[in-house]
C-alpha cells in the first residue's frame, strides 16, 4: 500500500535564503509523525508548500502514491489536506460559525446563508472531541485557546484525512494539551493521518510514531520515539549538545521592586478578571504565575505594563505609582516587557526587524533631536539579532515574514538589551526552538542575578518550576496561594490551578 503522502526532494529558494534543501518526507495512514527543527530550519516553509501556500522551487508532492499538484490552499483541501497554523488565520470581527464556514459555506434556499446549520454541525464536532466553544461568540472576545480549538474545529469541519498541526500546543494548558491528544489519537484511530510540528520534545516522545529532523533546511535524521530521548532529538535538532535543566545559584532577594495592592481589573466583557490580587516581586527574584489560561493572568500583566485600566487597588514600582500610566511610562520607569501575543502586542510585522528592536527606544537611544540616528539602529540591531541568534537574511526583513520563534526572539533581545529594574514576561517561549529556549531560560536567570526583580507568565508548569524562586497561582481572578518553588510538586500546583483549596493540597502552603 502507497503511503498516505510523500514529499520528493522538495526545495525552496527565497531571495537570499535557501529554506528547504531536497527534504524527503512519508507519511503513513493512521500515523502521527513529528517534525522536529529549530526555528527557522524550514519546518513551516515545507508544510506551506504541502498546503499550496507557496510553490516549491522543485519537488514533487504523492498523495496516495498519485502526483499531486497543489497550487492553492483550495487544491490542498480537495485532496483532503487540512492545516492549523501556529499564528491564527482567524477574522476577530466574525463569530466562530462565520471563521469556520469561511469557503465551505452552507446555504439555505440557495441564498441566503445557513448559519443554524453551520453552528449545529460546530456544536456537534466540539462535543465529540471535546473543544467546546460557543458557535455564536466574536473571535475578539475569545481567549487565544480558546482560537486554537476554533483553529481545529475549522479543519475538522472540512473532514481533512490529512492533518497539519503546526505548534497546536504552543497556547493550550496542559490539560487542553492532554485533550488536544486525545483527539489526535483518535483521529488516527479512524485513519488520519497527521504531521506534528512542535518543539516540545517531552510531547513528541509522548504522541508520535514516527520523528524527521530538520536543521537549517536539510533533513538531518529520522528516528523512533522508544528509541529516543529529549537530549538525543534536542542534539539532533541543534547540533551540539543542550542544557535541559535549568541552572541558577540559590536567589538573593533584595528590597521589593514591583508592589501590588488590592488590585481589580476587568476584562473585555467589563467582568471582573483580577480580583483583590496583592503580591510582591523582590529585586534579585523571580516570582513565576501559574495557571490555565484565562485565570487573569493576562489582565494582570497588562494592568502592570499600562495595557489596561485598573479599576482600583495600587501598583508601585521601584517606589513610583504605576496603576494606569501609560505604557511609554511604564517603559521609563525601568519595566521591560515580553508581552503573550507577540504579534499583536510585540511587534509591528509590517516593520523591518531593526525597527522593531527600537520600537520603544527609538526617541531616546537612536535620535538626534528629531532624526533617527540610521547608522547606530543598523550597528545596534546587527550586533543583538547575532547576539540573540535571529534567523534572517537581513536586519531590513520584515518581522512578519519571520518564523514565530524567530519573532520572539527580537522581542527577547529588545527587551533583555537595555537596562531594566522589572522584567515582566508572558509565555517567554511560546514557540520557541530547545537551543533558545536554553539560552532565553539562561538570559532571564542573568537578569535576576544582576538583581532586577523578573516576574514570569507561563502556562508551561516545567518552566514555571524551573525558574522560579516562588510560585503564585491564579484561579477565577484571584490569587490563591504563593509557594516556595522548592516545596511545591508540579501535581500540587496542578490541583490549586484546578481550584482545588489550599486546605486540601497536601503541603503546608507558606502564603505571603
Amino acid at each position: 500500500m502507497s503511503p498516505v503522502l510523500e514529499l520528493r526532494g522538495i526545495t525552496k529558494q527565497f531571495p537570499g535564503v535557501l529554506a528547504n534543501d531536497n527534504v524527503n518526507l512519508t507519511l503513513e495512514k493512521g500515523e502521527i509523525h513529528a517534525l522536529l527543527g529549530e526555528n527557522g530550519a524550514g519546518k513551516t516553509t515545507l508544510m506551506n508548500i504541502l498546503y499550496g501556500l507557496y510553490k516549491p522551487t522543485k519537488g514533487e508532492i504523492y498523495i496516495n502514491g498519485k502526483q499531486a499538484e497543489i497550487s492553492g490552499p483550495t487544491d490542498a483541501i480537495r485532496q483532503g489536506i487540512g492545516m492549523v497554523h501556529q499564528h491564527f488565520m482567524l477574522i476577530p470581527v466574525l463569530t466562530v460559525t462565520e471563521n469556520v464556514m469561511l469557503g465551505e459555506e452552507s446555504m439555505r434556499h440557495g441564498v441566503l446563508l445557513d448559519r443554524k446549520a453551520a453552528a449545529k454541525r460546530i456544536t456537534e464536532i466540539s462535543k465529540t472531541y471535546h473543544l467546546e466553544v460557543d458557535p455564536h461568540a466574536y473571535v475578539r472576545d475569545l481567549p487565544v485557546g480558546i482560537q486554537q480549538r476554533v483553529e481545529i474545529i475549522k479543519v475538522l469541519y472540512r473532514q481533512a484525512n490529512i492533518l497539519i498541526l503546526d505548534e497546536p500546543t504552543a497556547v493550550l494548558t496542559p490539560q487542553e494539551v492532554e485533550e488536544l491528544f486525545n483527539i489526535m489519537k483518535l483521529l488516527t484511530g479512524q485513519g488520519v493521518s497527521i504531521i506534528f510540528i512542535t518543539h516540545k520534545l517531552k510531547e513528541v516522545l509522548a504522541v508520535s510514531q514516527k520523528i524527521s529532523v530538520i536543521r537549517r533546511g536539510k533533513t538531518v535524521g529520522s528516528a523512533k520515539p522508544a528509541e529516543s530521548t529529549e537530549q538525543s532529538l534536542a542534539e539532533l535538532m541543534v547540533g551540539r549538545p543542550v542544557e535541559l535543566v535549568v541552572k541558577k545559584k540559590k536567589a538573593q532577594p533584595s528590597k521589593p521592586v514591583l508592589v501590588v495592592r488590592n488590585l481589580f481589573v476587568k476584562d473585555k466583557r467589563d467582568r471582573i478578571a483580577v480580583d483583590n490580587v496583592s503580591f510582591e516581586v523582590r529585586g534579585g527574584e523571580i516570582l513565576g504565575i501559574a495557571g490555565v489560561q484565562g485565570n487573569g493572568q493576562t489582565e494582570l500583566v497588562e494592568a502592570i505594563t499600562g495595557l489596561r485600566h485598573a479599576e482600583s487597588g495600587t501598583i508601585q514600582i521601584s517606589g513610583q505609582e504605576a496603576a494606569n500610566k501609560t505604557p511609554r511610562q511604564i517603559t521609563e520607569i525601568g519595566v521591560s516587557h515580553v508581552p503573550e501575543d507577540r504579534q499583536r502586542e510585540g511587534l509591528v510585522l509590517s516593520f523591518p526587524i531593526k525597527d522593531n528592536l527600537i520600537l520603544n527606544t527609538y526617541y531616546k537611544t537612536f535620535a538626534k533631536g528629531i532624526v533617527i540616528d540610521e547608522q547606530k539602529v543598523n550597528d545596534t540591531a546587527t550586533k543583538w539579532v547575532a547576539d540573540y541568534d535571529v534567523r534572517t537574511p537581513s536586519i531590513e526583513t520584515p518581522a512578519g515574514s519571520l518564523s514565530g520563534g524567530n519573532q520572539q526572539k527580537v522581542i527577547v533581545a529588545r527587551e533583555f538589551s537595555r537596562p531594566m529594574k522589572l522584567l515582566i514576561t508572558s509565555q517567554p517561549t511560546r514557540g520557541v526552538d530547545v537551543g533558545s529556549i536554553e539560552y532565553i531560560h539562561a538570559r532571564i536567570i542573568d537578569k535576576r542575578d544582576e538583581g532586577a526583580a523578573v516576574l514570569v507568565v507561563s502556562t508551561e508548569l516545567d518552566e514555571v518550576r524551573a525558574l522560579s524562586d516562588r510560585i503564585a497561582v491564579m484561579f477565577d481572578g484571584k490569587l490563591v496561594a504563593i509557594v516556595p518553588a522548592n516545596e511545591v510538586t508540579k501535581e500540587q500546583l496542578g490541583l490549586l490551578m484546578a481550584g482545588v483549596p489550599e486546605s486540601e493540597v497536601l503541603i503546608k502552603l507558606h502564603c505571603k
